[in-house]
């Protein structure tokens, strides 16, 4: 009697196991619901801006809009942080901020940022979207397998700004001395003004560069070209010739001066055409970089791709108050007419 009273005492009554098992599983969702929650790493991109931060607006777009798709939302497991060069001798200043802030990757859009970049780290990954010539310039040492800490997207401003001139003489068939735009701190723009001139040879074409190096040397290079009565000018792209955009359809009007532009944020502003890649695209693309090496991937193996789509833009309201007529064969060609 007094066992079997003992064995009764010794065992649990269903109820009670049934809530001791309820309670368990409560705290186990509870506690995997906790560990759900806690929030992951918070990674920091480090935005490389050249010129005035406004002027890169649509561009900042671009690359948030590529984050987001991607799976990325600001503040809650990414940062992007914001450095701005008013002046290209302050580039190298700022891109060492990013380095000291240790971001986990610096986006640096064309080669004037990535020179600076590359300048400052040889190990933080640097992603750039619009970079005009990184073999030529030894940013990368080729385009398959870049084998640094540097890789994005190119496009090729030397085959660029020579197209760039055959089309200019298309559009403006009396054009035989033209002046070439070249920003003194762009990398890039020494071996593009080469290739202008060999280009310029075969068409004909005089040219005669003309070099600035800030905004404030815009209106004395025109100034200078209006008196040598230059027929136009070609516009080499920089993060100058697109943060002064506005400035430079002004001074074109002013002038007199037809002119040629790298980008098509140029013709929107006022400018009479222009023949380049989407740069907004080839921003936004920029964004799968980021995304592959913050999974892991090296920036030496990931190779570079080149733009692929060209735009040809012409602004028939600035012709008009230019007094020029582009022959209507050139106009069939355009992607766009602005009027």
């Amino acid at each position: 009697m007094r066992r079997e009273e003992e064995t009764r005492k010794s065992k649990v009554s269903p109820s009670r196991g049934s809530a001791f098992l309820g309670l368990w599983l409560l705290i186990a969702l509870l506690a995997a619901e906790a560990h759900a929650q806690q929030p992951g790493k918070v990674h920091q991109i480090g935005y490389l801006i050249s010129g005035s931060p406004a002027a890169w607006a649509n561009r900042v777009d671009a690359l948030r809009m590529g984050l987001r798709d991607l799976g990325y939302i600001e503040g809650k497991n990414i940062t992007i942080v914001f450095r701005a060069a008013e002046t290209p001798d302050r580039l190298p200043e700022v891109a060492a901020d990013l380095v000291r802030l240790k971001v986990d990757i610096i986006f640096a859009t064309s080669s004037t940022e990535v020179q600076a970049a590359r300048r400052a780290t040889r190990t933080i990954p640097i992603v750039f979207a619009t970079h005009a010539d990184p073999v030529g310039l030894g940013h990368v040492a080729n385009l398959a397998r870049p084998g640094g800490n540097v890789t994005g997207l190119s496009m090729l401003l030397t085959e660029l700004a020579t197209k760039e001139l055959e089309i200019m003489k298309r559009a403006l068939p009396q054009t035989t001395r033209i002046g070439v735009l070249v920003t003194s701190t762009a990398p890039s723009h020494v071996p593009a003004l080469h290739a202008v001139e060999a280009a310029a040879s075969k068409l004909g074409v005089q040219v005669l560069p003309v070099l600035v190096r800030t905004a404030e040397d815009l209106e004395g290079a025109f100034a200078r070209m209006a008196r040598e009565r230059l027929d136009g000018v070609l516009a080499v792209a920089s993060p100058l010739t697109r943060s002064q955009r506005a400035l430079l359809a002004d001074l074109s009007l002013k002038h007199r001066l037809p002119a040629m532009f790298g980008t098509r944020d140029n013709v929107e502003a006022g400018g009479l055409m222009s023949y380049a890649p989407d740069l907004v695209d080839l921003t936004r693309r920029a964004a799968t970089y980021i995304d592959r090496i913050l999974k892991g991937a090296k920036p030496a193996e990931l190779p570079v791709e080149q733009a692929s789509k060209y735009e040809f833009v012409v602004n028939l309201k600035t012709a008009k108050m230019l007094g020029i007529t582009i022959p209507r064969s050139v106009l069939l060609q355009a992607d766009q007419i602005i009027e």
